[in-house]
Formats: C-alpha cells, structure tokens, sequence
C-alpha cells in the first residue's frame, strides 16, 4: 500500500486544510506503520498549467495511479479549489487511463482507489442562500466520481468566522478524522 499525499494551500503552518490532512495521514499511518507515504505540495512546488508539453509527462498520473490511497488537503478559495490543486486534476483526468467514453456514457476506471479529502472552507455553505456558491466540495465529489471513484470528505467549516469558530472547525475535523475507518 502507498499513501499519496496532496496539499494545495497557500497558507502553510497557518493552513486547515494542511492540519487536516496531515491528521488523515497520521490516523492511516498508525494503523499501517511503515506504510509509504509520498508527498506532493502543490503550493510549495506548483504545477505549471496543462499544455499538450505538460499532457504527455505522465509522471503524475502515475504517481496518482500508483497510489492505494489518496489524501488531499483542499481549501477553498473565492468558492472554489485553489488552481494548483486543478492543475494536478487536470493531470489525472485522462482519458484511456482514468476514464473512458462509452455508448452508454463516460465510465470511470480509476475505481477501488480510496481518495479522502480534508476540506476547509472559510464560510458555511449549507443553507439555501449560500449553496449556490460552493463549488470546492461539489465540485471534487463529481470530478472524482466521473473517473470511478467515492471520494470521502473530512470538513472544516467556517474557518474565517473568528478564532474561537476557527478551533471548533478544527476540533471537529479531527474529530472526524479519528472515526476514519484505516
């Protein structure tokens, strides 16, 4: 088993979403010790966009496809994830390999992988007014769908809010974190 580890926020030390998943990884870790983890911070050495160039490096597809699990620490920026964290998905999205057109529609092949997701959002986005505007969980839960798997999430919300919110979203996401079947 291998554990890939993906970050994406730009706020290092400071970041939910990196506290979170580095919890994930730590809860999994416990339960395999030795287990390999390999690890992928986007913010600190971003991916250049998707170019044709870029497309036919398949170093991290492979990296992705190699890996039984998938933690990733995802916040959300202005409604959405950060670019860094879609160039990597732009990367692992591909056709003939981690999904495929079909008579009957699109078909994942990238099922059996478990991919668990440490979401951190500044705001609540639950009610009516304000769900409109989420498109971070929203939008990984379809992508990742779309090739074939369930991804997990693990969420922090209302980080923004004020201090004292900011620890309670922390607390219960790790709280979260601990009933994670390893």
């Amino acid at each position: 088993m291998t554990i890939l580890h993906i970050d994406s926020s730009i706020t290092g030390d400071n970041s939910v979403s990196r506290i979170v998943s580095q919890a994930i990884i730590d809860r999994l870790a416990e339960a395999r010790p030795g287990v390999p983890v390999i690890r992928r911070d986007l913010a600190g050495a971003p991916l250049p966009h998707l170019t044709l160039d870029a497309l036919a490096d398949s170093a991290v597809l492979d990296e992705f496809l190699a890996a039984e699990t998938v933690v990733i620490g995802a916040p959300m920026y202005n409604f959405t994830l950060p670019s860094q964290l879609k160039a990597w998905i732009d990367r692992i999205v591909v056709a003939g390999k981690t999904f495929r057109y079909t008579a009957e529609g699109p078909e994942g092949l990238a099922g059996g992988k478990r991919v668990i997701i440490a979401l951190a959002r500044g705001g609540f986005y639950s009610d009516d007014a304000r769900v409109a505007l989420e498109h971070l969980e929203s939008y990984l839960r379809s992508v990742f769908a779309f090739i074939g798997i369930e991804a997990e999430f693990v969420m922090a919300d209302g980080v923004s809010i004020g201090p004292e919110q900011r620890q309670a979203a922390i607390d219960q996401a790790l709280g979260q974190t601990r009933q994670l079947a390893a």
